[in-house]
C-alpha cells in the first residue's frame, strides 16, 4: 500500500443503481458454497441474497460467499436471523452490502433495527472497524462510520398483515432504506396460504411500493422472469428472481425426463 494512501469502503453497486433511478437485479442462494455466489456474480447480477433465517449457513459460509461475490464487484445482502444485535451487524462487518430483517412487526421494531445498525448520528451501532468492511482498521474511524451509513443498506421485510397499519410511519424511519414485500408469508398471515391472487395480497404489494416511494425509500420484492416488468411498473426497484435450488431442480428434472423419453 502506498504511503499516505487513505482506504475507502467498497461502494454498493445496488445503491448506486437505485439512487440513479435504475432497477437492481438479485438472485437468492440457499446453497452455502462460495462457488454458487461466484457463478451468480459471473453471470452479471447486481446482488446475491444470502440467507440465515431459513438456511443453516454459518458465519464462515456467509463470509466466504460475500468475498466470492466481491471479487466481481457484486453486492451481497444477508437476510439475518432475528435475535441479538450481533446477528444484525455480523454480516455488515463481513462486508455484506446490506442486510434484510425478516418479519418486521411494527414501528417500534423498525426504530430498533435502525438504532442497532446505523452509526451516529442515525443510531448507536456498536463500533469496530477491524473487520472486512473497515478494511481491517485501514479506513479511518470517522470515515468508516460515515461511509457505512452511506454505502450500506438496511432492508425490512413487510411480510405480515400486522405492520400494514403503521406502514406510513415505518417508511419514515431514518436509517431504513427499503421496504421488501414478502408475498408468501403475507398470504399465510391473512389465512390464505400461497394464494397470490387474493385481493389483499395484491393490495399489499401495491401499497408497500407506493408508500416506500412516497417517503423516499426503495421498494423491493420477489418476482419471476415473466413478471419482472409488471413488478417494476408497480414501483419496485430491487427485484429478486429465482434461487439456486430452483435452477438445479429444474435442470435435473429435465435431465431425468430426457433419459425417460429414450426409454433408459
Amino acid at each position: 500500500m502506498k504511503e499516505n494512501c487513505i482506504m475507502q469502503m467498497r461502494s454498493s453497486r445496488v445503491l448506486k443503481k437505485l439512487r440513479a433511478g435504475q432497477v437492481a437485479s438479485c438472485v437468492k442462494l440457499n446453497l452455502a458454497d462460495p462457488r454458487a455466489a461466484e457463478i451468480a456474480a459471473l453471470c452479471g447480477v447486481d446482488c446475491v441474497w444470502l440467507d440465515r433465517e431459513h438456511v443453516a449457513s454459518d458465519l464462515r459460509d456467509i463470509e466466504n460467499q460475500i468475498r466470492a461475490a466481491k471479487i466481481h464487484d457484486v453486492d451481497t445482502v444477508v437476510r439475518v436471523a432475528r435475535g441479538s444485535y450481533s446477528s444484525l451487524i455480523h454480516p455488515l462487518e463481513m462486508d455484506a452490502a446490506g442486510i434484510m430483517v425478516p418479519h418486521l412487526m411494527g414501528l417500534e421494531d423498525a426504530r430498533k433495527v435502525a438504532w442497532q445498525t446505523r452509526f451516529y448520528p442515525l443510531g448507536r451501532r456498536a463500533v469496530d472497524g477491524g473487520n472486512a468492511d473497515g478494511a481491517y482498521c485501514m479506513v479511518p474511524p470517522l470515515d468508516y462510520m460515515r461511509q457505512a451509513n452511506r454505502e450500506r443498506f438496511v432492508i425490512v421485510q413487510i411480510e405480515d398483515p400486522e405492520p400494514m397499519k403503521e406502514l406510513d410511519q415505518i417508511a419514515q424511519v431514518v436509517g431504513i432504506d427499503m421496504l421488501f414485500f414478502g408475498p408468501s408469508d403475507f398470504s399465510q398471515g391473512i389465512g390464505d396460504p400461497n394464494n397470490f391472487a387474493n385481493p389483499r395480497v395484491a393490495e399489499a404489494r401495491r401499497l408497500i411500493a407506493e408508500t416506500a416511494r412516497r417517503h423516499g425509500k426503495f421498494a423491493g420484492t420477489v418476482a419471476t422472469c415473466e413478471t419482472i416488468a409488471e413488478t417494476v411498473a408497480l414501483g419496485y426497484q430491487f427485484v429478486s428472481v429465482g434461487a439456486d435450488v430452483l435452477a438445479l431442480g429444474e435442470l435435473f428434472r429435465k435431465v431425468v425426463q430426457a433419459f425417460a423419453e429414450i426409454g433408459s
